[in-house]
């Protein structure tokens, strides 16, 4: 019923296009002169006279002479780009008739000359090199009308691309961005308040006001749009906030697609289109971090889970969200379930997905980044506060999770074991989970309930949640006496240490943080940091240490030299008094050393390079 109405407004239109064409063109076409040749095209015709058509289109031209001797009076011109009003326009120009050539027609206007073969061939200044005079002068100068060029051409397509109209076009776009991004660069150049020149930063670059004009192009124009703007340099924040302009105008049938009840109303097309914006714009995104908000790309992450993109785009946006996962909230990661199969209510291998590649992502920064960055004098470098982060936003998340019924032990487990031991400095968001976790699922089994009271470490949980553990019932016993006897412990630390020693706690822990001793709190970067912060102190004692040797092996070759000249007992003494106060460690000398100072030196010296580097292994 629905495609027989389709049809029947589908010719409904047509003829009322033919009979807007043929009062158009009776308003300008010849009426004393009877036509002796009918054009129809795309169902509407056009009664019109051979030699004005044939004196500039060679195609017409050529179907004339072709049936010369049967005297041809009816053409069909099939597939004609720009259908009707298209050709009314070459017509007029035949015919000598003015028309504006503007940014809606000139794409139109290029590919109908080229169909009909109005070239400078026929005809001097014809229909098309005036169109790509106007094209190339005025539409190429400015980025709106590229825009609306771009847009004409999605309907003439191949032949626009085969003109090389849209390359053009896309040439001149992202030329004027990236020039207009280099004149608002320099125009937030500024002087700090000590003399340099550097650039001030500001929410939104004044040279990006071309993301709104691009918006209003289809997916293909638009993403070869934006891969020309990364090839002439446009800065990758640009880029991000493009893309985020664009997903939000394009993605609008995302709250019916939430709605699973209203999921077979959803128009398929609609769909189609949606997850051929979602791949593209995962395609498109910038690799530099922070270019977009995460919660955006967990946006994309939802509308590829719930639309079925290739796995390719999930896999990409999960790696791109995990290497950015401690800036995320709670209200991210809950990822509902769209499969409704008796499963979960939320998302969890999605979400350990993230998990294990802000873990890989935090391996590979320790192996690939630089040296440098160790040498923190913080006793928490950047990577140990991000697993911080991460570690109490999986906490929340557990507890968000853990009332669900469906939810099973293994990924409950597996989600609460993906970060390293020293992520977790506290573990009072782990017990709470946990607790939450056995008073929804009451008919676990005493092994079960013992394999995830074995995540807990009760040494770091505070007096307030030891209080309430040592109360639970809901624990197994042998946990409880865990908690009971570490409360006991820390009950008799606090009763056997003074007052007076509080303020020496902070700076004994310093210590032995500043030692290189291993901490259960600190991240395996972190004490790579302390050795090498050592390594660098011992390097510097030994250089210093060298210059000291130095200045006595100048001051000794002095004093052997006056003493050659002088020869006097005297000198001697004094000789040996000044060498008795000299001492390369600021200790007395022995009186028994018959060695010279110099080998005394190099003997210290290599001393003190053997210690130095056995200290570094």
């Amino acid at each position: 019923m629905d495609r027989t109405t389709d049809k029947h407004q589908l010719q409904q239109q047509q003829l009322s296009l033919a009979k807007n064409g043929r009062q158009r063109y009776n308003e300008w076409i010849f009426r004393d002169v009877p036509s002796d040749i009918t054009i129809e095209v795309c169902g509407v015709t056009f009664s019109l006279h051979k030699f004005p058509l044939v004196s500039r289109s060679g195609r017409i031209r050529r179907l004339v002479a072709e049936h010369r001797d049967s005297d041809i009076s009816r053409v069909e011109l099939l597939n004609l780009p720009g259908g009707a009003e298209c050709f009314e326009l070459a017509a007029k120009f035949c015919y000598g008739i003015n028309f504006e050539i503007t940014s809606t027609n000139v794409a139109q206007l290029c590919c109908v000359s080229d169909y009909l073969e109005m070239t400078d061939d026929f005809s001097k200044d014809n229909l098309g090199s005036r169109a790509e005079e106007y094209l190339d002068c005025i539409v190429c100068k400015n980025l709106e009308m590229c825009v609306e060029v771009l847009q004409q051409c999605e309907n003439l397509i191949p032949l626009a691309d085969e003109l090389k109209i849209v390359t053009r076009c896309i040439d001149a776009i992202a030329s004027k961005t990236c020039a207009e991004q280099i004149a608002s660069s320099f125009s937030r150049l500024e002087y700090s308040s000590s003399g340099r020149l550097h650039m001030s930063r500001q929410a939104k670059c004044d040279g990006d006001w071309w993301i709104e004009d691009i918006s209003v192009l289809r997916i293909d124009m638009y993403q070869r749009v934006i891969t020309a703007m990364k090839c002439r340099g446009v800065r990758p924040e640009s880029i991000g906030a493009s893309l985020v302009n664009y997903a939000d105008k394009e993605l609008t049938k995302k709250s019916s697609l939430w709605n699973q009840s209203n999921q077979n109303k959803v128009d398929s097309n609609s769909a189609l289109h949606e997850r051929l914006v979602v791949e593209t714009i995962v395609s498109l995104l910038p690799v530099e971090k922070l270019v977009v908000p995460v919660n955006f790309l967990f946006g994309l992450l939802r509308s590829a889970v719930m639309l079925d993109c290739a796995i390719s785009s999930r896999l990409d946006l999960e790696r791109r969200i995990g290497s950015q996962l401690d800036l995320s909230t709670l209200d991210d990661i809950l990822i509902p379930s769209f499969k409704h199969s008796g499963d979960t209510l939320f998302d969890v291998d999605t979400v350990h997905r993230l998990l294990v590649n802000f873990c890989q992502q935090e391996d590979s920064d320790d192996d690939l980044e630089d040296g440098s960055l160790f040498e923190s004098d913080s006793p928490h470098s950047p990577s140990q506060s991000s697993l911080v982060k991460v570690s109490k936003l999986v906490d929340n998340y557990l507890a968000e999770i853990a009332p669900d019924a469906n939810l099973k032990l293994s990924k409950f487990l597996v989600i609460a074991e993906t970060l390293p031991a020293h992520a977790r400095t506290v573990h009072d968001g782990l017990y709470r989970s946990i607790d939450i976790y056995l008073k929804a699922h009451q008919g676990l089994s005493d092994m079960d309930k013992k394999k995830l009271c074995k995540l807990i470490d009760f040494q770091k949980l505070t007096q307030e949640a030891g209080a309430h553990a040592a109360q639970n019932e809901r624990l197994p016993l042998q946990s409880i006496v865990q908690v009971l006897y570490f409360e006991q412990l820390k009950l008799r630390n606090s009763l056997s240490t003074p007052n007076g020693d509080d303020d020496i706690k902070p700076m004994h822990a310093s210590w032995r943080i500043s030692s290189g001793a291993l901490s259960a709190a600190m991240s395996p970067r972190d004490n790579y940091a302390s050795l090498r912060r050592e390594n660098r102190e011992l390097k510097l004692e030994l250089a210093r240490l060298r210059m000291r040797l130095n200045d006595l092996e100048r001051e000794h070759v002095c004093m052997k030299r006056d003493m050659a000249k002088s020869g006097s007992r005297k000198f001697m003494s004094s000789f040996s008094k000044k060498i008795s106060k000299l001492s390369l460690f600021g200790q007395q000398s022995s009186s028994r050393g018959t060695s010279s100072p110099s080998r005394n030196s190099h003997r210290t010296d290599s001393k003190v390079i053997e210690r130095t580097c056995a200290s570094t292994e």
